[in-house]
């Protein structure tokens, strides 16, 4: 369904601008050169007010109505990953192992389009509050933002937000009612013996020995102590010990670091304390000594109902009934978009960009090759626009 036009040059502008963010991406809490251009352009379009330095680098366009009304929040995040990217295309990252490897500058790019929409329209009722978020990619920017009085200072009736998804079909939209993305938790276990001698077991309690029986048996906190009706991730993801190129000098520690995935807060609770009595039991059992620290980074992401149906009704006018699913499969990747719905409701919902075929040429997220898909930014900016409008109607 065609909505409204979006002139060419337009739309032209805010594909420039995405290249532009891509070519000089930055981490959380460090992205000074992409707030001042947000900014810079919020102001360009009439927005408001524009409320700069919340958690840090985050800021917060106001755009009022033909009237009074309601309020809506929507927000984008800024950040991008620590990875060196290998594509070879003009707008390349200029930045060397930083790079936009999960589509954040595609998704500021979008809240911008629908300010500048929403500033020079301004059909709708009430206030809307585009919020540009810092340090989604673990620094728990939604949460500081939060913890800043965010929805103290800009009233939110409810809230909303997006992420492309390069395994979704292009033209596709999907969310769900309840859990749709899981809690995002981080745990380091140290394992520390007696180093020496590889050719002198006996005389040496090997650290890397204890370290393999941790990591296995961890691996069956999942299939022996979580419920099949659940769903977890108990996963390891880097382990160090011992110094290269020495083959035979054992270290006296060893480190793991990985994550955990759910999406109920009793399983939380429960894998954090057997992964605590696995580690001190099989330490104890090699008489090594084992520490687990354990950090809670992103709760579950938990959309509502009423809220889920307002965005496919709003997503269906934008991509098609039939393209708007709002039962999609939920996901065990971590958002911080979380700490704002514990406060207000609201939908996170995610926007296919990957080719009709995912197994041609899809490339997934936080990959070295990864590029955000320009043609989805005009409906990505409808999309935001009817929130708005329909949210808060004349």
């Amino acid at each position: 369904m065609k909505l409204f036009d979006l002139p060419q040059n337009f739309v032209d502008d805010l594909v420039a601008i995405r290249r532009d963010i891509h070519a000089n991406p930055e981490l959380g809490y460090l992205e000074t050169r992409t707030s001042a251009l947000v900014a810079e352009r919020l102001r360009a379009y009439g927005v408001d007010e524009v409320h700069t330095g919340i958690a840090k680098t985050g800021l917060v366009g106001v755009i009022r109505g033909k009237r009074s009304g309601g309020t809506i929040g929507m927000r984008a995040d800024m950040d991008a990953l620590p990875m060196q990217e290998k594509n070879t295309f003009f707008h390349a990252s200029k930045q060397a192992k930083v790079m936009h490897a999960c589509g954040h500058d595609g998704h500021t790019t979008m809240l911008l389009g629908a300010a500048r929409y929403l500033a020079e329209t301004r059909n709708f009722a009430g206030t809307v509050h585009v919020i540009f978020q810092p340090a989604e990619e673990g620094g728990a920017g939604g949460d500081l933002m939060v913890k800043e009085g965010l929805f103290d200072r800009f009233d939110c009736e409810r809230i909303f937000a997006v992420h492309n998804r390069p395994d979704l079909a292009l033209g596709k939209w999907g969310t769900r009612a309840g859990a749709f993305m899981a809690s995002a938790d981080r745990f380091t276990i140290e394992v520390t013996g007696k180093g020496g001698h590889a050719a002198r077991p006996h005389l040496i309690c090997d650290p890397m020995v204890v370290a393999a029986n941790i990591m296995l048996a961890v691996q069956t906190i999942v299939s022996r102590n979580v419920s099949p009706l659940e769903t977890a991730v108990v996963g390891i993801s880097a382990i160090e010990g011992g110094d290269l190129p020495a083959f035979n000098v054992v270290p006296d520690t060893v480190k793991m670091t990985g994550t955990v995935r759910t999406y109920d807060p009793a399983v939380r609770d429960l894998i954090e304390a057997r992964l605590a009595e696995m580690v001190q039991g099989i330490c104890a059992a090699h008489r090594a000594v084992g520490t687990l620290k354990y950090a809670r980074l992103y709760p579950t992401v938990i959309n509502t109902a009423a809220e889920v149906e307002f965005a496919r009704q709003a997503a269906a006018e934008v991509w098609g009934e039939a393209n708007a699913d709002a039962n999609y499969t939920p996901s065990m990747g971590g958002e911080d978009f979380s700490f704002m719905l514990q406060k207000r409701p609201g939908c996170y919902s995610v926007i296919g960009q990957g080719p009709a075929l995912l197994s041609d040429g899809m490339v997934p997220l936080h990959n070295t090759r990864y590029d955000f898909c320009d043609e989805i930014i005009p409906n990505g900016v409808r999309y935001f626009s009817r929130l708005a409008e329909r949210g808060l109607p004349l």
